[in-house]
């Protein structure tokens, strides 16, 4: 005689609940930091342009670094969005949606930023 399980509903809790976001936050914060070296880096490619090159890129760059900045903000906010949703099993699509939409979100900010800058 085998013993019945109970069946499950969105309330109980979810044993590896962890797992989506520290593997999102093992990829995120690496690949973040990866992305603010390299943004920080950027000036570095008009330091030879001419004083009109140079201006239209300094004020690309005024424009695309705090957007930048606010990318990395809100990719904070859905890392820890998915650490901060309920440990339950109703809530796993959720958390594992988050934890992929995290490291995206830093690629297509890095994206949006190169897209702001007027490169020489």
């Amino acid at each position: 005689m085998t013993p019945t399980s109970a069946p499950t509903t969105g309330t109980d809790r979810h044993p590896r609940a962890f797992v989506a976001p520290l593997v999102s936050t093992l990829m995120t914060l690496p690949v973040a930091a990866l992305a603010f070296f390299f943004v920080g880096l950027a000036p570095m490619a008009c330091d030879s342009c001419g004083d009109a090159v140079s201006d239209r890129f300094d004020d690309s760059y005024e424009v695309a670094f705090p957007v930048f900045g606010f990318g990395l903000v809100v990719v904070l906010v859905v890392l820890l969005s998915a650490w901060a949703l309920p440990w339950r099993r109703g809530n796993a699509a959720a958390r594992v949606w988050l934890a992929v939409i995290a490291p995206a979100a830093v690629v297509l900010d890095f994206v949006v930023f190169h897209g702001l800058v007027d490169w020489p």
